[in-house]
Order: C-alpha cells, then sequence, then structure tokens
C-alpha cells in the first residue's frame, strides 16, 4: 500500500497493471475532506477500539470493561484482557477509565457466518420488475413470496433480490436501488397493499385500488411515480383503519418494533414527515432544519407526532411482510455501496460522510472515463470516532430477515475511489480503509444474523483483498462471462454467475442489442470484447457465431456449463431464462436508458409456467 498517513493513495495499478499515479491537486482535495490542515500532523487517533476475539487488548490500571450482555470486568492493574485462553464475548462493550472518560470496544468472532457444507442454487431477481397480475405497477414482497415458494419446491436454497433500502417519500420517485435514502431501512413500494393485515376492512375501496394497481401493470415501463401514489394513498386510508380499530396483538409487535430500532427509526420518520414539506433534499431545506438534533426539529416532531408514527409504522409493515417473504429459501439481500448526500443517512449522521467528494472507480476496458456514482463517502476517521455506528446500523439491516447478504462493491471496504466535487471521474484517488474493523463489524452481525456473506470483488482487486475475505469465509465473486477458463476452475468458494445488474443479459449479448444500444446512444462499448464473449458462448454451444441460434439455445449451454461450478452457490438470472435483451441499468447514462425501470416481458404467473425458465431451473437443479 503506497498512501499517506490519512490513507489517501498516491496512486493504483490499472486493468493492464500499469501505474497510474494520482494528481496532487486530487489528493490534496481529498486529505483537506479527511480533515487535514497545514497545521496537522496527522489524522486523529480517538474512537472505537476493534478486535477480533482472542486478539489481546492493552486496558488501563483501574479501568472497568462494561459488556453488552450487562456484566462487568474490573482491571485492577495493567494488563492485557482478551487473551486466547479467556476471550470476551462478542459484541459492543465499553470501558470506563479511572477519571471517568469512556470509549467503546467492539469485539468479533474471526470469521463471518459459514455457508452451507452442500452447493447450492437460486434466482437472481430485480425485484422491482417482477410483478404479477396481483401487483400493483412493481412487484412486491407478496411476489417475492411467490417465487421463493415455487424455487423451494423445486430444489433452490436461495434467492438473491436487488437493494430494498429506502427511497424519499415524494415525487419524483428515485428509480435506483444503487441510490437510497438510506441504508438503514427499506422502501415501503416493496409492500403487497393487499396482503396488509386490516387490508380487507378497506372493503370496495381495496378492490378500487387493485384495480388501478392493475392498471400500471399494462406498461412494462414501471412508473414509480405513479405507484407511490397510488400506494401510499391506500396506506393512509389503512392507518386511519389502524388507528380507529386498534388490534393488541399488532400494535404491541409495532410497540416492539419501535423500542428495537430506537432513536434511529424516530430520526428516519422525522426525515420523512420534513421530506414530504420541504422536499427530499435536506440540504435545501430551512436551516434550522438541517440540523437532525436541532431544537426545532424537535418542536416539529412535537407538532408532527401522528405523520412520524406513520413513517415508523410504514418501516413496521415493511419489517414484518420481509420477514414472511422468503419461506424455505435463504433470502439473499444486496447492500449497496452508498447513499444519496440529500438523503437520510446523510441528515441524520452528517459528520460521518465527506460531502465534498463522490465515490466512482477509475477507467478500466468497459468504462474508459471511469465512472462517478454520485454517492458520497464515509470518512474512515469520523467513522472511528462515532465508535462506527453508521455502519454498525447499515449493516445489521442489511442483514435483518436474510439468510444471506451481498455486499456490492466488496473491494470499498478496504479502498474507495474518491473523486472530487466538479472533478472528471479520471481525476480520483484511493482511499484506504480501516477493513479490519469493517470486516469485524461484518462478522459480528453475520453471526448474530445466522447470515452468510457474498463479497461482489469484480474488477481490478489488490491480491491481499481476495486473502482477507476468504479468511473472514466471505464467499468471492466469479462471473463467467469474464472468466476465460471452464467453469470447472471455479473457486468453491465463491457465487458463480453469468452476469449483474449492469451488466449485459446473454440474449443482449447474442443478439448485439446491447452492443449496439450503446453505440446508438453516444457511449463508447468495448465492441472487441463484447465479440470475444460473444464467440465464447458459441464455442460453449457448438456454433458458428455467424450463424442465426435460437437464443434459448445460448442460454442453455450457457448454464450448462455454469452448474458445472464448483462455487457454494450458483445463481441463474430470470432475463436470461425469458431471453430479455435489455440489461437492468446501463452505466454511463441516466435518461437515455430506462435504467430499473423495465419490468419482466410477462406476468410471474407465466413467467413460472414457461417452458424456458422450467428447463434453466431442471439444469441448475441436477
Amino acid at each position: 500500500m503506497s498512501a499517506d498517513s490519512w490513507g489517501v493513495a498516491e496512486g493504483y495499478r490499472g486493468p493492464n497493471g500499469d501505474w497510474v499515479a494520482a494528481s496532487e491537486q486530487a489528493r490534496l482535495a481529498v486529505r483537506k475532506a479527511l480533515g487535514w490542515s497545514n497545521d496537522d500532523f496527522g489524522p486523529p487517533n480517538d474512537g472505537a477500539v476493534v478486535r477480533s476475539e482472542g486478539e489481546p487488548i492493552p486496558m488501563l490500571r483501574g479501568a472497568t470493561l462494561l459488556l453488552e450482555n450487562g456484566s462487568s470486568l474490573e482491571i485492577g492493574f495493567e494488563q492485557a484482557v482478551n487473551q486466547p485462553s479467556s476471550p470476551l464475548p462478542a459484541g459492543y462493550h465499553q470501558v470506563i477509565a479511572a477519571d471517568g472518560s469512556t470509549s467503546t470496544l467492539i469485539i468479533g468472532p474471526k470469521t463471518c457466518y459459514p455457508v452451507g457444507v452442500q452447493p447450492t442454487w437460486g434466482w437472481a431477481v430485480q425485484m422491482y420488475a417482477m410483478r404479477s397480475r396481483k401487483s400493483w405497477g412493481i412487484g412486491d414482497f407478496g411476489d417475492l413470496e411467490t417465487l421463493t415458494r415455487w424455487s423451494a419446491d423445486r430444489g433452490a436454497g436461495m434467492v438473491l433480490v436487488n437493494p430494498l433500502h429506502a427511497t424519499a417519500p415524494g415525487i419524483p420517485q428515485q428509480p435506483s436501488p444503487y441510490f437510497p435514502t438510506s441504508r438503514c431501512f427499506r422502501n415501503p413500494l416493496a409492500l403487497s397493499v393487499p396482503a396488509l393485515a386490516g387490508a380487507s376492512l378497506l372493503g370496495p375501496q381495496l378492490e378500487r385500488f387493485s384495480e388501478r394497481g392493475a392498471a400500471l401493470n399494462l406498461d412494462r415501463r414501471i412508473n414509480r411515480d405513479a405507484v407511490f401514489a397510488l400506494k401510499y394513498e391506500a396506506f393512509e386510508q389503512l392507518w386511519r383503519v389502524w388507528n380507529s380499530r386498534p388490534d393488541q396483538q399488532r400494535q404491541h409487535r409495532f410497540s416492539a418494533y419501535l423500542a428495537q430500532e430506537g432513536n434511529v427509526l424516530r430520526d428516519y420518520a422525522t426525515y420523512c414527515a420534513l421530506s414530504e414539506s420541504h422536499g427530499g433534499d435536506w440540504r435545501i431545506w430551512p436551516s434550522s432544519f438541517q440540523q437532525s438534533g436541532g431544537s426545532a426539529v424537535a418542536g416539529f416532531r412535537e407538532q408532527n407526532a401522528d405523520r412520524i408514527a406513520f413513517h415508523s409504522w410504514l418501516q413496521f409493515l415493511v419489517d414484518e411482510q420481509l420477514n414472511e417473504a422468503a419461506p424455505g429459501v435463504d433470502l439473499m439481500t444486496d447492500l449497496a455501496i452508498g447513499v444519496d448526500r440529500a438523503g437520510a443517512d446523510v441528515w441524520m449522521w452528517p459528520d460521518s460522510f465527506c460531502l465534498d467528494m463522490s465515490v466512482g472507480a477509475p477507467p478500466d476496458a468497459f468504462n474508459t472515463n471511469g465512472q462517478n456514482w454520485g454517492l458520497p463517502p464515509l470518512n474512515p476517521w469520523k467513522l472511528r470516532k462515532h465508535n462506527y455506528e453508521v455502519f454498525i446500523r447499515t449493516v445489521r439491516s442489511a442483514f435483518r430477515h436474510a439468510g444471506a447478504l451481498r455486499m456490492d462493491h466488496v473491494m470499498g471496504l478496504f479502498r474507495l475511489y474518491w473523486i472530487p466535487q466538479g472533478a472528471p471521474a479520471t481525476d480520483g484517488c484511493y482511499v484506504y480503509q480501516p477493513f479490519r474493523d469493517l470486516l469485524t463489524i461484518v462478522a459480528i452481525e453475520s453471526q448474530r444474523a445466522g447470515a452468510y456473506v457474498v463479497g461482489e470483488d469484480l474488477g481490478t482487486v489488490e491480491d491481499y483483498v481476495r486473502e482477507e475475505l476468504a479468511g473472514r469465509e466471505i464467499l468471492s465473486y466469479r462471473l463467467q462471462q469474464f472468466e476465460p477458463g471452464p467453469t470447472s476452475d471455479f473457486p468453491k468458494r465463491a457465487l458463480a454467475a453469468f452476469t449483474t445488474h449492469d451488466l449485459p443479459t446473454i440474449a443482449g449479448l447474442w443478439t448485439r442489442f446491447d452492443v449496439n444500444a450503446q453505440v446508438d446512444m453516444g457511449l463508447s462499448p468495448n465492441v472487441e470484447g463484447t465479440e470475444e464473449i460473444r464467440n465464447r458462448l458459441a464455442h460453449l454451444s457448438g456454433v458458428n457465431p455467424a450463424t442465426d441460434v435460437d437464443v434459448h439455445q445460448i442460454v442453455l449451454a450457457t448454464y450448462k456449463a455454469l452448474a458445472q461450478a464448483p462455487s457454494a452457490v450458483i445463481t441463474a438470472n430470470l432475463d436470461d431464462a425469458l431471453g430479455v435483451v435489455e440489461r437492468p441499468n446501463m452505466p454511463g447514462t441516466i435518461d437515455e436508458w430506462p435504467n430499473w425501470r423495465i419490468a419482466l416481458p410477462v406476468p410471474l404467473e407465466d413467467a413460472l409456467l414457461d417452458p424456458r425458465v422450467q428447463e434453466v431451473t431442471e439444469i441448475l437443479n441436477r
């Protein structure tokens, strides 16, 4: 690692192994964003201490260690604790020094929860795209339950879904699941309204809502604004029913949920209520509301208690319905790399983010101009100072009701590519992260949830990253379209797939629809690399790439080859099985491509009866 004391890298190795030096201008801007000034000698050294079980921890004479379980340990003399012979329990503990000052000590297991011994398979789906005839314009938890039950009956062991993170309530709705307002809470648009307790009390009105929802399914393009308007109208009517006809058991569960989530849920619901009055961007709110802990916000909370309770209740409904959405399989949720700088998480924890920076990726063979994802990075030094609260909350939420977790761009736990605001993506630099601390926290939450972890480690990865991930029992990610060798050479401790949400489908590649679409939009696709992948698909199928072959033949051959991988988890895309040519997201575009708005071409009920889906299922189940 070639970096300064703040973790700012001097440069990086490009895709071809060549050294790319970061500009001094970019490095200076990043150091300033981290907190450096001309008078500083180095970064701060305060905040949480993080260790693995059995790793010695120097303690001060006279300190008291308050364990998370409520017990305490007196340190009578200067000594090291947490020795292998008597390790401290995993958890979040407090140290009280002799002078009364306190600090946080985090002890974690050495590894995450292990994946099962037997290999498994499942579908990777964009849940919003997976609409049934019962959907209200967007795929929901009811549709997810349909898929998971169907998959479990046919031998699948998991289902991977896109991030379910929350968006700001209001219009326009943010379509990207990777650009959330909060990663600590989830999007109520995923709720199946007819399945909610008390929905039947709406009587004929529920039927009218359902008719309007069914009408939204007629357009293959998902209209989230219309879905939002419809569902929130229904939510508000249900909220009135909830309050007018209280059910003691449901009220008890709601109260328990409020107590569990505490002030973070209260603050998130306050953000939602404020955003309804002032818009989703907290930076343009009246200045008195821009500080989440200010007296004006406290006053607003008192005056709008019912609306804040409403938004808290929506999260409770999401939590309950998600808990029932994946019977018989491990639901693999997806953790986005960051959040909207205008959104709730940044409003709640502004000091933990660097708002004048964005994260992204440097240029590579498929994105020659680099990528700017527009998401503000967490400040690693402030994160440690604040005892990793926002990171703990984020990871814990991602594991809730999940049997597995996919961590998007897992290399971000080790280093992130920062781009100063206003600079092109080519003029950024890497910032190294406290990866041992972050991985230890992931391990705590993984073990507590009983859920294994997959790290999306595609792209340029430093050697030590995969070694560290493997040592923590975090599965690697292997994409068939990028691996030159046979699938039988794939590692066992990996998730194997053909594609992801940012890459072409098999049909999009084979028909050249995807590369032609990029050319039509004025992008600069890697035509040579795409043709190389296409030729490999032809070789798998035993056909001449110049011939006109039914794309389903290519799909079957591809998944037959993928099924030979010894990897712990194998996923198939429902889009591939149905011959969909459009990819869910086209990097480098905004409105030129209908990113995150493309539904499956047929209702879910028809998709699960489609012979093509049945054939792919049989291949993977064998």
